[in-house]
């Protein structure tokens, strides 16, 4: 019997108009929960969230997180029964060119959303969003567990490993307490691809754009070594653990990543991506302006997250790409909110014929 969580129930989003708090948007729309979505602003031209056309059926509010007391006043005002903290600098090279706003954005940005919670009257099971960046990678080939050392060498990397550790001091200091209504646990998940995604220095709408201004695609690591998945994966499984945050998990980390098993370089995504987006060519060369350090492999191991969730990574290589460059064939001549949902549906469906829990629950 399939009951639906989130429906009628108060749901905040920061970053709700980047890329993947767009597609959290638009799931959480469609299962009738009530919205309130934080953003400093619309990152992207085009906008995966701008084309999705929800921001009349939630509250769209304009709020840097870096803010404490703007962000506290609506974090508040919304009463949410569950929170979603998306809002991050999120691009490596971006962190390079200004590291101040990546540390002020990725970790005061989520020191202040602990802080609203603290403050917080009414129960709210809180999932803080950070990276798969943040441990201390040494390029080991098994996947990083939860309790693995955190890290990073790069801005973007540093700031998510101190994120993880401003919200391990938050919890032990301010939420162990039976008074406290609020349960919070943070998620690490990286190289998310999927439609929609329009940003700078990613490869996916990287291949897209050298389609339409006809240009050859420049790798700058062809053969790093990335664990691909689809946006979905990672927010099916915020999803189920804000559901089954409880005293037991209050406090816990966990990973959301496909099987370790599979490897998958940059190179082998354009490759696959070639085949369903006519006319890709590229050439694999470094550019001296992009030199900043990348890691080669990072894998996560995500036994956690089946253990206590019952949640696993449900579609592999092919099918990843292959959802995401159908959404990209569609979008100039199909509704963007239909795509999304259609492709959403397809998902559950997928997950659904391997028997996850978390498909009876919302």
């Amino acid at each position: 019997m399939t009951t639906n969580e989130f429906k009628g129930k108060n749901v905040v989003i920061t970053g709700h108009t980047g890329f993947k708090g767009s597609w959290l948007t638009a799931w959480l729309n469609m299962l009738g929960a009530k919205i309130t979505g934080i953003s400093l602003d619309v990152p992207t031209t085009p906008s995966h969230f701008n084309s999705l056309k929800v921001s009349e059926s939630i509250n769209d509010l304009r709020v840097d997180v870096r803010n404490q007391k703007e962000l506290e006043a609506a974090i508040h005002s919304a009463k949410p029964d569950y929170l979603f903290h998306l809002a991050a600098q999120s691009l490596v090279i971006d962190s390079y060119h200004d590291p101040i706003r990546t540390w002020n954005t990725n970790l005061i940005g989520t020191v202040n959303v602990l802080e609203s919670l603290r403050k917080i009257n009414n129960r709210c099971s809180a999932v803080i969003v950070t990276s798969d960046k943040c441990y201390d990678n040494v390029e080991w080939t098994w996947g990083y567990r939860e309790t693995d050392k955190l890290g990073g060498i790069d801005p973007y990397s540093a700031s998510k490993g101190a994120a993880e550790l401003a919200i391990r001091s938050y919890v032990k200091s301010f939420f162990e307490t039976e008074k406290s209504k609020v349960r919070i646990a943070s998620a690490r998940a990286g190289n998310v691809i999927g439609g929609g995604d329009w940003s700078g220095n990613r490869i996916v709408p990287d291949c897209v754009r050298s389609i339409s201004n006809k240009e050859s695609l420049l790798l700058r690591s062809p053969n790093a070594i990335r664990p691909w998945q689809h946006v979905l994966e990672p927010l099916s499984g915020y999803l189920s653990l804000a559901i089954m945050l409880n005293d037991k998990i209050h406090g816990e980390a966990y990973n959301f990543g496909p099987s370790s098993i599979n490897k998958y370089t940059v190179n082998d995504l354009v490759v696959q991506m070639k085949k369903n987006l006519i006319g890709l060519e590229w050439i694999n060369e470094s550019r001296e302006k992009d030199s900043y350090y990348e890691s080669g492999l990072l894998m996560l191991n995500c036994d956690k997250a089946l253990s206590d969730l019952s949640w696993y990574s449900v579609m592999d290589f092919q099918q990843t790409v292959e959802m995401t460059s159908e959404w990209y064939r569609d979008c100039n001549d199909k509704n963007i909110a239909e795509i999304t949902l259609e492709q959403i549906k397809a998902y559950k469906k997928i997950a659904q014929e391997k028997g996850l829990m978390w498909t009876n629950q919302f």
